[in-house]
């Protein structure tokens, strides 16, 4: 994590310049609420008052997430330059404004105002360039605060990789087969209900096509999901578009920073979502929303579409890592005090659809040295793959605190004369369905190869066993 670039242009307004020198993108006007000023209060990703009055704290939780510490410093240090710099230019206009109504009064007079004039014009020429340094100054300031990432919660366990993450629980009873358990690649295309080959073909490598039980599978648990999160966890269903401008997506921390790992649409400030969280967490943006109602709570279908798709030779066969993947998304807005009781709900809530479906699944707490940019704390949940004989993730279930709600400026109120805050924004996989097949599939494989169909899932898709077509 390096020092990010200062800024010399001015186009038109401050925050565009920012932008598009250090990462030469086009700006949503989304981005002009990021850089108020104290008395608008919105600030940025990060409260930079918080950081200014608690400086050790983030160095700390910067050093625990194995991030470079001598940002803040950086940062304070720029910040002081142009607070300085702000002062004396404002300063300098005061001087200005007085001495030009003391050089009008003096013409009005008929008295020699040259002596004056002369001398303001050098004050002028000192406030454009107390003008430029302040931009500049206050490019580098948001410059460094876009990387910096989120303070991980003091609950969250030190570590350095995902080597460091601790399981917390298990749950299930790890299927013991008399036969050699197949991947699922290999049962799918048994029962021939995918075909990776054909999708290449139409598409390219990394993608699937569903046929018959399959995709019928795939519609099956996307309902299933979907119904237990609403009748039973209390989520509001939602079928989001697939498609999000680059405001949204700066909004929940896809961009600047992981623009590279989307589909782009080529000459529009549009990208295929990666994740329907972004559509949800979007909704609210730029609202006001009435306390009464936090939590609020979303459940969303969508495809997802991920152009980084994992390093080479990892997960390339199979359902695990794909293109496009579709899932199922729970999105929470929900009051700061009680984001981590919450977040403890979420989980349970992702962890429903496994047990109904009787896959056997543990909960991982992800260390420090794992977190992602954006989160505070996050658990996954890893599902058991017999073929491999491990568990692997199937969902994960993320607290940003209010590090997104900055961003969209998403805020509430917790009554009609009290001052806006931010809510905290929380989202969770609920599940991958890709994945969620994939995981059904061996599991339930049977010496026969056949695969028995959880009974959960039965009345969504009309059979209790996937049979081989010969």
């Amino acid at each position: 994590m390096g020092e990010a670039p200062a800024c010399l242009a001015t186009p038109p307004s401050v925050w565009y310049a920012r932008f598009i020198c250090v990462y030469g993108q086009t700006v949503p006007r989304q981005l002009n609420m990021w850089f108020g000023t104290p008395d608008e209060g919105v600030l940025d990703m990060l409260d930079l008052r918080a950081i200014r009055s608690h400086p050790d704290t983030f160095r700390e939780g910067l050093r625990r997430r194995h991030a470079d510490p001598s940002l803040i410093d950086q940062l304070l240090t720029v910040d002081e330059a142009w607070r300085n710099a702000l002062a004396e230019v404002e300063r300098l206009k005061s001087v200005r404004n007085r001495a030009s109504e003391a050089i009008a009064q003096k013409k009005r007079r008929g008295e020699d105002a040259s002596a004056d004039i002369a001398q303001m014009r050098e004050v002028s020429d000192r406030i454009k360039q107390l003008d430029d340094e302040v931009r500049r100054l206050d490019d580098e300031v948001r410059g460094l605060l876009l990387v910096i990432p989120n303070i991980p919660h003091e609950s969250v366990p030190d570590g350095e990789s995902e080597a460091d993450n601790v399981p917390i629980r298990h749950w299930g009873q790890i299927p013991n087969f008399t036969f050699d358990p197949k991947p699922h690649w290999e049962i799918a295309e048994r029962l021939d209900i995918v075909d990776f080959e054909r999708a290449a073909k139409v598409t390219g490598s990394r993608f699937v096509i569903y046929k018959g039980l399959g995709a019928r599978l795939e519609r099956a648990l996307a309902n299933f999901m979907l119904d237990l999160q609403t009748t039973r966890n209390g989520y509001t269903e939602m079928f989001p578009a697939f498609i999000a401008n680059d405001t949204s997506l700066v909004g929940t921390g896809n961009l600047p920073k992981f623009g590279d790992e989307m589909f782009k649409l080529e000459g529009l400030p549009y990208y295929l979502i990666p994740t329907a969280e972004v559509p949800l967490t979007n909704y609210h943006r730029d609202e006001i929303l009435d306390g009464a109602r936090l939590p609020i709570k979303y459940a969303g279908y969508s495809a997802c579409f991920r152009s980084e798709a994992g390093s080479a030779g990892k997960d390339t066969r199979g359902l695990i890592r794909l293109h496009q993947f579709q899932k199922v998304e729970l999105v929470k807005l929900v009051l700061p005090e009680s984001s981590y009781d919450e977040l403890e709900r979420l989980v349970e809530d992702a962890a429903s659809v496994l047990e109904a479906l009787e896959l056997p699944y543990r909960v991982i707490e992800i260390c420090t040295g794992d977190l992602g940019a954006k989160e505070t704390k996050k658990y996954d949940l890893e599902v058991w793959m017999p073929a491999q004989g491990v568990y692997r993730e199937i969902s994960s279930c993320s607290n940003f605190e209010d590090y997104q709600a900055r961003r969209a400026n998403l805020r509430f109120r917790r009554d009609e004369t009290a001052k806006p805050e931010f809510v905290h924004t929380l989202n969770g996989s609920g599940l991958a369905i890709g994945r969620t097949v994939a995981a059904i599939l061996e599991n339930g494989q049977q010496a026969d190869g056949s695969v028995r169909i959880p009974n959960a899932l039965v009345p969504y898709l009309g059979v209790d066993v996937i049979r081989p077509a010969d």
